[in-house]
């Protein structure tokens, strides 16, 4: 099963959902995208999901929180516990032996962050 994390504000873009997800080796072979449960209704990801065909899996901030993450913003540790949204939610939504096959990737208008993860589900 191979799953998206996606990071982002509130305000994002479809396009910049997107391009993260581009950037971080597409839609492809996707089972479904993740973010942080608080932010799983944003249209622009529920946009995102429908382009993809895949269901979108919500991560409670308190499962990610301690996930260990390849690359670390010291903002998002304060903020949620661990390194990279993305990455925290990909790993999660995965199953317990995930592991990333994208570390983050960052969209241009630094809006939106993908990560992609595979595992046998959860």
């Amino acid at each position: 099963m191979k799953v998206a994390g996606l990071g982002f504000k509130r305000d994002v873009t479809l396009a910049s959902l997107r391009e993260a997800l581009l950037a971080a080796g597409g839609f492809e072979g996707l089972a479904a995208v993740a973010t942080v449960s608080d932010k799983a209704d944003a249209e622009a990801l529920e946009q995102l999901a429908r382009e993809c065909g895949v269901p979108i899996r919500a991560i409670p901030a308190e499962l990610l929180a301690g996930i260990d993450t390849p690359t670390q913003s010291k903002l998002v540790a304060k903020k949620f516990g661990t390194g990279s949204v993305a990455e925290a939610a990909a790993l999660a939504a995965a199953g317990p032996r995930a592991r990333l096959i994208a570390t983050r990737a960052v969209s241009q208008d630094r809006t939106a962050t993908a990560a992609i993860a595979e595992g046998d589900g959860a």
